[in-house]
C-alpha cells in the first residue's frame, strides 16, 4: 500500500537533490521595524536542518 505524504510538511521544507533539508527562519512575520539591520538580513536565509530533526522529516515525506 502507498505511503501517504505530509502535506503540512511539505508545506513548510525543502529537500535538496542531494538530501539536505531546508526550512525558512522563523520571526518574520511582523515586528520586524524594530529588528537592526543585521537582524533582518539574517532573517532572509534559509536554515539547514540536520541530525534527528531532519531524519523526522524525510520519513514524513516518503517520495521526496
Amino acid at each position: 500500500m502507498k505511503q501517504k505524504t505530509r502535506k503540512s510538511v511539505v508545506k513548510k521544507v525543502k529537500i535538496t537533490k542531494s538530501g539536505k533539508v531546508i526550512r525558512r527562519k522563523t520571526k518574520q512575520n511582523h515586528y520586524n521595524v524594530r529588528e537592526t539591520k543585521e537582524a533582518k538580513r539574517g532573517k532572509r536565509r534559509d536554515i539547514t536542518m540536520s541530525g534527528r530533526e531532519a531524519k523526522n522529516i524525510k520519513d514524513a515525506l516518503p517520495y521526496a
